[in-house]
C-alpha cells in the first residue's frame, strides 16, 4: 500500500483551500473598501449619539473652545 494521497483527497482539499483563499480575499476587499467602512463608522456614531448624546455635546464643545483659544492666540499673540 503506497502513502500517496489519492486524487480525490488532493482535489478536496485543493477545493478547501481555494475556499478558504476566496474567503480571505473577500474580508481583505470589505476592510479596504473605504466607502463602505466610512458608512460603517457612521452608522456606529449615529448609534452612539443616539444613545447617550452627552459626551458628543462636551466634546463638541471642547473643539470649540480648544480652536477658538488657537485662534484667539495666533490674533492676538506677541509676534
Amino acid at each position: 500500500m503506497s502513502d500517496t494521497p489519492s486524487s480525490d483527497s488532493i482535489e478536496t482539499r485543493i477545493s478547501a483551500t481555494r475556499s478558504e483563499l476566496a474567503q480571505t480575499l473577500d474580508e481583505i476587499e470589505d476592510r479596504l473598501n473605504v466607502p463602505k467602512q466610512v458608512g460603517k463608522l457612521t452608522a456606529k456614531v449615529q448609534s452612539s449619539y443616539a444613545e447617550n448624546p452627552v459626551p458628543w455635546t462636551i466634546g463638541a464643545t471642547a473643539a470649540v473652545v480648544v480652536i477658538g483659544g488657537i485662534v484667539a492666540w495666533a490674533i492676538f499673540g506677541d509676534d
